[in-house]
């Protein structure tokens, strides 16, 4: 059985000594006291260690199953939910007014992450209950947010995001549902969604369904989408799971991953559905579900890595074969544990490196997002914006290469399924793909966010890399090993920007075919700028004598891998962008 212990020491470092959460000017933060934080980190632990992480391999091996229209989650799934729920935990960050905690979204996503490390398919059942319920607060009228936000929030409701079709995927201009008006100021919803997480259960009492469509006489492609409320139960005069609305789960995906996950087949006869805002602007709300979406994913990316790491090493320490260089580590007995070769501590360290860098990268985008929500300050909205595709495309690509490190760490035993390690690269696998692949992430990233307003968000990161670098370049030790390296990474990233500048209008190739690599490179520029951020931190705390300084020094040691072995990484991804793409589009489709 997989072992899983939360990472609560490193959250707390990472919000208290690198993000300074107490003592930032935004609102609520001020309740973020240590002793607050390490309350609610360690509550969430404790569930995500004994009650969820115990479900995550039977989960697995059950999966759910349909029978007679009704999806039955795998064994224990139901009375975890109810623990979960009646913990409060699907409303840590939502409205008070309709019943959520009001905590900021920066303690959501350091929970979320112990959740989904423990077990992801679960967590998925109200992770997306709580982008439903983003959609509905922003975008949804009074009456809607009062019949389905207290519910949802108290977790009694859940929700789902239905997009795809079986004919499209990324390009939801082509979608064939259709939402006939009945002069009711009702719709009637006629079509199939497909890969629809959670879109069917017994966990809760109602689903409410995000759904897109087409009113007919509308605009062609994205102008002519709507976005409407489909509950699964249409609400009774005292709000209550009324008459069954005209939906079914038609199938469940057979899938590689997730299989704790109900991922459904959703037909719609004529259902009733209720407009979500206005008609024809679906796009702009279920872009408020889909970011909030985009930035969870790249939360599962590395969390998944995180507990495959946490796996591998325990095994690397417990396993022996082999003697390692200079005196036997363990000589009483026949062989020493494997850490002792150079080759498993590369491997660790890679692992390690990584997660606790996309940890902090995690947590300091969440930071931005309460800035930019709870002081409406604009360029925190802009910078977030720019970092969310590389949150996703970077911290998934890189998580499950995570994974895969771990598995490898166990060499044989990690192909078996009792380690539970293949587990962790299944479901990891998907985050690449869904919530818009990381391919499209790319191309958001390069075709739109990079040119928005004239490269300002791209500006103010550069902005904040250089003005990080300024404010330490008097520590000799910290410029040599960790500034340094952060500012030629920097220089490949803007040399990189450059050449897309150069090439955007004449040769659009150009920028497309590098996309990918700018993704990764700017991934690798942002932990290398965390690196730096929390090698200061440990610094400082060392010389002040705070803290348990074998922590410190852990932590800086890694650091210092991370921007000798990870972060020139930068220049094999800037050479591969200005190689253009002459060699990427050589071959006619033909000779392929």
């Amino acid at each position: 059985m997989p072992i899983y212990t939360p990472p609560t020491e490193d959250m707390q470092f990472v919000l208290h000594d690198v993000l300074a959460v107490s003592a930032a000017d935004i609102p609520g933060y001020d309740e973020l006291e240590r002793d607050f934080t390490a309350a609610v980190l360690d509550e969430a632990g404790k569930i995500s260690a004994e009650v969820l992480a115990p479900l995550n391999a039977t989960g697995d091996a059950e999966g759910c199953s349909l029978e007679n229209g009704v999806v039955r989650t795998p064994k224990g799934f139901r009375e975890a939910y109810e623990q979960v729920r009646t913990g409060g935990w699907i409303g840590l960050d939502a409205d008070p007014d309709y019943g959520g905690q009001g905590m900021p979204y920066l303690m959501n996503t350091a929970v979320g992450e112990m959740f989904v490390s423990a077990n992801m398919a679960f967590n998925m059942y109200w992770g997306l209950t709580h982008g439903a319920m983003s959609a509905i607060h922003a975008h949804g009228s009074d009456e809607q947010k009062a019949s389905y936000l207290p519910k949802m929030i108290e977790g009694t409701w859940s929700g789902t995001m239905n997009l795809t079709e079986p004919h499209c995927g990324t390009d939801l201009g082509l979608i064939r549902t259709k939402a006939d008006p009945q002069g009711d100021g009702t719709y009637a919803i006629t079509g199939t969604k497909i890969w629809i997480s959670a879109g069917e259960h017994d966990l809760t009492e109602n689903i409410v369904h995000l759904l897109l469509a087409k009113i007919p006489g509308g605009p062609d492609g994205t102008k002519g989408i709507s976005l409407f409320i489909v509950p699964k139960f249409l609400p009774d005069a005292d709000g209550n799971p009324g008459r069954r609305n005209a939906l079914q789960c038609a199938g469940l995906e057979q899938k590689m991953g997730i299989h704790g996950n109900a991922t459904c087949v959703m037909d719609y006869d004529g259902a009733t559905g209720f407009l979500v805002g206005e008609e024809h602007k679906g796009m702009r709300a279920m872009f408020t579900m889909m970011n909030e979406a985009r930035l969870g994913v790249g939360l599962q990316g590395y969390a998944q890595g995180v507990v495959a790491y946490q796996n591998a090493l325990a095994w690397a320490q417990e396993r022996t074969q082999g003697r390692g260089l200079g005196a036997p580590a363990n000589p009483d007995g026949p062989a020493d544990p494997i850490m002792v070769h150079p080759d498993v501590r590369r491997n660790l360290m890679h692992q390690k490196s990584f997660v606790e860098g996309a940890r902090a990268f995690a947590l300091w985008g969440a930071q931005l997002i309460d800035r930019a929500a709870r002081t409406g300050d604009a360029e925190s909205e802009t910078l977030i914006s720019l970092l969310t595709p590389v949150i996703k495309g970077f911290l998934t690509d890189k998580g499950f290469e995570t994974t895969v490190l771990a598995q490898q760490t166990l060499g044989g035993t990690g192909f078996t399924r009792a380690a539970g390690l293949e587990q962790f690269v299944r479901d990891a696998r998907i985050t690449m793909i869904y919530e818009g692949t990381n391919g499209i992430q790319s191309l958001d990233l390069v075709g739109r966010k990079l040119p928005q307003d004239g490269g300002k968000a791209l500006m103010a990161f550069f902005d904040t890399v250089k003005g990080f670098i300024k404010d330490n370049e008097g520590d000799e030790t910290l410029k040599a090993e960790f500034l340094e390296p952060l500012k030629a990474a920097s220089k490949d990233l803007q040399t990189a920007a450059m050449y897309f500048m150069e090439q955007g209008m004449k040769q659009p190739a150009n920028a497309l075919a590098g996309s990918y690599d700018f993704m990764h490179l700017f991934g690798h520029v942002c932990l290398g700028l965390m690196w730096a951020r929390m090698a200061a931190a440990s610094r400082d705390a060392l010389a002040a004598g705070h803290g348990n300084p074998a922590f410190h020094e852990t932590k800086l040691a890694t650091g210092r891998y991370y921007m000798a072995r990870q972060l020139p990484a930068t220049g094999l991804h800037l050479a591969r962008i200005t190689s253009g793409a002459d060699t990427v589009m050589a071959l006619p489709a033909e000779a392929f």
